[in-house]
């Protein structure tokens, strides 16, 4: 089967990346209790380094920001010395790295916050099954919304951890505005319901995006930073009637910043909105003129489409890469892939379902 463009070099700005295939970033919780990268995920970025970029997966930039268990931070030193084993690893085999800064605002629990309540854009609460905590399986709770002060605050934890990030040696940075995570609770008018200058309007609505990213670009040029959405997400009980009306704006709006790349996720692994057609990238492709980067249940198939009609410059790949480390190279060969779909290994610590998948070896010729 054709590779199309999947196996063309791309530039990003003044970077180089030797293939069109992206690491999508893929939640693992391997970073313990601590938080700080280690040598085992050194090991599984390096397996996965023949992709043009990898993103890693989602990290906190502050406590505040915490909602998952052993997911890595970017807020210490020792975070930083930590994240600068796995680009030191990472940096010789030519592929770029990008870390994606996460705040998982309502998505998170006392727990994680000596009984604090998480905030949010509103007191709107996530209806979903459970929360795993470090205390066990709980129910979401109402989250507080946050004060300015502590908008302002968060805007500057971003601030710090885009800085941390370039002392851990990374290529570039992603702003994690998808998946029901706190930037996405103030774009989406479900969990937004402020009155202030952070709400009502899509522009102010839109305002703690764009000074999160304005904050981070002090920090990085702006080849160097990507920004990630979720226009058709249910991911996280988000969904709202007027997404349409919503995640254009927001691509005009970022289009303005000059980033490197808009990641969006169109496909279908996390469901769309029951009111409206779906968005696809050929809406966005007209509205944003850096990169465009497809992302979320993409086959190969589908990868080669969306380059050669050139509503994407980029395909990430999610669940094939946890069981594929080679991905790039089985696509490349139309060689087999290893089932995804088993979850039970997903986030438990130690190697198992994590490191010890073994690149494909072709059976020997006669």
């Amino acid at each position: 089967m054709k590779t199309g463009r999947l196996f063309e070099p791309l530039t990003i700005g003044t970077l180089h990346c030797k293939n069109r295939i992206a690491l999508a970033p893929l939640t693992r919780a391997r970073a313990g209790e601590s938080r700080v990268a280690n040598d085992l995920m050194a090991e599984y970025y390096y397996q996965r380094s023949s992709a043009g970029l990898l993103i890693t997966e989602a990290t906190v930039v502050s406590k505040q920001g915490i909602g998952w268990i052993d997911s890595p931070g970017i807020f210490s030193d020792e975070m930083v010395a930590g994240w600068q084993k796995v680009t030191d690893r990472v940096k010789p085999t030519g592929a770029l790295m990008f870390l994606q800064l996460w705040h998982c605002g309502r998505v998170s629990h006392s727990d994680f916050h000596d009984g604090t309540l998480p905030g949010s854009a509103s007191a709107v609460k996530l209806h979903g099954d459970f929360i795993h905590t470090p205390f066990g399986k709980k129910p979401y709770e109402t989250p507080r919304a946050l004060t300015i002060d502590e908008i302002k605050s968060t805007v500057n934890d971003y601030r710090t951890a885009a800085s941390n990030a370039k002392a851990a040696g990374f290529s570039g940075i992603e702003v994690h505005g998808a998946n029901g995570y706190l930037i996405n609770q103030f774009l989406d008018s479900k969990t937004n319901l402020r009155t202030d200058q952070y709400g009502g309007s899509l522009e102010n609505k839109f305002r703690f995006f764009k000074e999160v990213l304005e904050a981070v670009l002090e920090i990085w040029p702006a080849e160097r930073v990507g920004a990630r959405i979720s226009p058709n997400g249910v991911f996280n009980d988000m969904g709202s009637a007027d997404f349409r009306e919503t995640y254009l704006y927001v691509a005009k709006e970022i289009d303005k910043l000059n980033l490197a790349y808009l990641h969006i996720m169109d496909g279908l692994a996390f469901g769309f909105h029951e009111k409206g057609t779906p968005m696809s990238l050929a809406e966005f492709r007209p509205l944003f003129k850096g990169r465009i980067i497809g992302n979320c249940g993409y086959t190969k198939e589908l990868a080669v489409e969306r380059l050669d009609e050139g509503n994407a410059d980029m395909i990430a790949f999610g669940r094939p890469f946890i069981t594929n480390p080679d991905l790039p190279e089985r696509l490349q060969n139309n060689w087999p892939l290893n089932p995804s779909d088993d979850m039970s290994l997903w986030y438990c610590p130690g190697p198992a379902g994590y490191t010890d998948y073994a690149p494909y070896k072709p059976p020997a010729s006669a």
